[in-house]
């Protein structure tokens, strides 16, 4: 006679499933074991994961507008609308951001390409053609803007386009961007030029369309008040040593233009032909002792400045 056995679950394969769950923390879906879930909880999750298929897009039109409580975009467009959900679908689809990051890097070589060509002539080949390639780009991220803005709302309601700092960045360099193409050939004033050096923004758009660099310049931008209180301590320390320096060493970086070696004071120097001069890096005063410890603490150019100041011999003459 033969008995169907049902083994429970092995401790590895319950330990696996617990680990699925815990990948929930994103959701606030937390639990101990498998079993505290439902089935339809579980379905959900396996879905969000792509372990299963959604055949139906059910739970991906569940998933839409998610944190975003703009119900009017631009007070025309309803979340109901076809316009808008064909905007929201575009802008947050993978393979929309994924084109969009390949832009951005196409366009931070043409800008790199573009030092080479800042003294040709307008009608040079190489000019016209990075003119129109500069007007495909602005009009590729004119377009993601136009998308994310109808999909997400301008301003008004919470999750809407403008209440995110990228953003708001990434809006900025488009607008300056169309300002720029619009009044080129047309008007060449110092505000357009301005505008025109604003293109250098543009490989920051990366960020906005990275999730690890904006966590990363955000721990950054945190960071800046404990960044400033070590400053404070270093501006601290090279003030004592810039008094120490005016002490030891206050008018005793002169030299001649000739030969600093052969005419030692101002008197010879001059009835020689040349010139009496001050070194660059002195302890006259204190921002120029604190000037000159900087350079030391940057290590560079700093054996000319010890140089100088081991020649040093008393105030007011050369070495």
């Amino acid at each position: 006679m033969m008995m169907a056995i049902h083994k429970p679950p092995t401790k590895k394969k319950k330990e696996g499933m617990k680990g699925l769950v815990n990948l929930q923390h994103g959701d606030d879906l937390i639990v101990d074991d498998i079993e505290d879930l439902d089935a339809t909880t579980i379905k959900e999750m396996f879905l969000d994961e792509g372990i299963l298929k959604d055949k139906t897009n059910k739970r991906k039109e569940e998933k839409m507008y998610e944190n975003n409580y703009c119900e009017l975009s631009c007070y025309l467009f309803t979340k109901q609308g076809n316009f808008r959900r064909f905007c929201y679908s575009t802008a947050s689809a993978k393979w929309f951001d994924q084109g969009i990051m390949f832009l951005i890097a196409l366009n931070s070589v043409k800008l790199a390409m573009d030092t080479y060509f800042l003294t040709y002539e307008p009608d040079r080949i190489e000019v016209i053609v990075g003119n129109y390639v500069d007007t495909f780009f602005n009009v590729s991220f004119a377009i993601e803007c136009f998308f994310k803005i109808i999909g997400l709302g301008f301003t008004m309601d919470d999750g809407s386009y403008m209440r995110e700092s990228w953003n708001q960045l990434d809006f900025f360099i488009v607008v300056t961007s169309l300002i720029d193409m619009s009044l080129a050939g047309t008007v060449d004033v110092g505000v357009l030029k301005i505008l025109r050096m604003l293109r250098i923004l543009r490989p920051l758009r990366v960020i906005s369309h990275n999730q690890s660099m904006k966590m990363i310049v955000s721990a950054l931008f945190d960071s800046v008040g404990a960044i400033f209180n070590v400053v404070i301590v270093m501006v601290m320390c090279w003030l004592m040593f810039a008094i120490l320096a005016i002490n030891l060493l206050s008018g005793k970086s002169f030299y001649c233009s000739i030969n600093k070696y052969q005419y030692h004071t101002k008197f010879d120097c001059n009835v020689a032909g040349g010139s009496w001069r001050v070194a660059d890096s002195n302890y006259d005063n204190i921002a120029q002792a604190m000037l000159t410890l900087f350079i030391v603490s940057t290590l560079e150019g700093w054996p000319d400045i010890m140089i100088d100041s081991v020649d040093s011999t008393v105030v007011n003459e050369g070495p």
